[in-house]
């Protein structure tokens, strides 16, 4: 019996003898909601003065991304505090289990941390929630202009911290898309466009603050503007659609100076010949036309990795609205309008 005891203390006290570092957790959330970004702070102390890292492995997580390919480290005397940041997935999440290694000249056993079960929350939002979860959310700048007859497209640049930006989502609008992402979680930025019903004066939607712990409301004045917010040019084309009239009115004032001149015989009146046939003039000149490959990218925005909403099945020629840059905006089959690169022109 004593024999068998001392032999079992011998094991164990072999067992503590080669354990190099210790890991524990020193800070994880009470409760997370899905679609947050958390911190998970493991502290660690090595036995072993010389060794060059600690390298941490994961392994049986579910529910939550792994941001971080290295921790965060703070160090505060013997004990080393590393910080990994996670994000929320599913309504039910697990934090990983751990095994923790020394990166040493000689090697070294490694320790183990086993993960706990998370206490997640799902949010319950109103329908003009925008999917944004964040410390904090500011619009930067925006824009909107004219899609089509009965839609208005809206631009706009934003940035969030702690947000995974690229989850954002509305509800009830007509079409909408990333159009450039920069950053990462910590500071993120992003370029989005949602395509609207022209009757929307001001387009609201809301964000959940970590900060607060509330939703906050953010709102975008829908003003159609053709002044240029940032690299952008105006999207609207020229309306067409009463030029007829607008000639038969023109037309009809200039008669109407005619016939002023011939009864007062006063030539100021000539003021109401000579505009409104100049007006006349520019009504009439045809829109230049340009011939467009087939297999074009229609994009949506005149900048490079814009959305591209269609793609040409033939050769076409289309109504060329105006161009900036290395961009050429034409106007489709179906009235709408976008925009084609000038290499993917062709002669006429």
């Amino acid at each position: 019996m004593i024999k068998t005891l001392l032999l079992t203390f011998i094991f164990i006290s072999s067992l503590f003898a080669n354990k190099v570092i210790y890991l524990s957790y020193d800070e994880i959330p009470n409760r997370v909601i899905k679609g947050e970004i958390f911190p998970v702070t493991y502290k660690a102390l090595s036995t072993v003065k010389n060794f060059d890292d600690i390298l941490y492995e994961f392994s049986n997580h579910n529910g939550l991304k792994i941001l971080d390919e290295a921790p965060q480290r703070v160090q505060r005397g013997k004990y080393y505090y590393d910080t990994f940041h996670m994000e929320v997935t599913q309504n039910n999440a697990r934090l990983p289990d751990v095994e923790a290694f020394l990166m040493a000249p000689r090697d070294y056993n490694s320790t183990s941390l086993q993960g706990k079960k998370l206490n997640v929350i799902t949010l319950n939002p109103n329908k003009n929630f925008s999917n944004i979860i964040a410390n904090n959310f500011n619009l930067q700048e925006y824009k909107t202009t004219v899609y089509d007859a009965t839609h208005n497209i809206v631009i706009f640049v934003a940035s969030a911290q702690n947000c995974d930006i690229e989850q954002m989502h509305f509800n009830d609008v007509y079409k909408q898309g990333i159009e450039s992402v920069s950053g990462n979680y910590d500071e993120a930025k992003i370029t989005y466009f949602i395509i609207i019903d022209k009757k929307i004066e001001n387009f609201s939607f809301s964000y959940f603050n970590l900060l607060k712990n509330d939703y906050t409301q953010a709102t975008i004045p829908i003003i159609v503007n053709d002044d240029s917010v940032s690299t952008q040019s105006d999207l609207r084309p020229r309306d067409q659609s009463h030029d007829t009239i607008k000639m038969y009115i023109a037309a009809a004032i200039a008669f109407a100076g005619f016939i002023l001149i011939l009864i007062r015989r006063k030539y100021l009146y000539l003021v109401f010949i000579i505009l409104p046939l100049i007006y006349i003039i520019n009504l009439a000149i045809p829109q230049k036309r340009i011939c467009i490959k087939e297999g074009t990218a229609i994009y949506l925005l005149p900048v490079e990795n814009s959305t591209i909403f269609e793609t040409t099945q033939t050769q076409y020629h289309l109504t060329k609205e105006g161009e900036v840059q290395n961009f050429i905006k034409v106007k489709l089959t179906n009235n709408k309008i976008g925009w084609v690169k000038n290499e993917d022109t062709c002669a006429y």
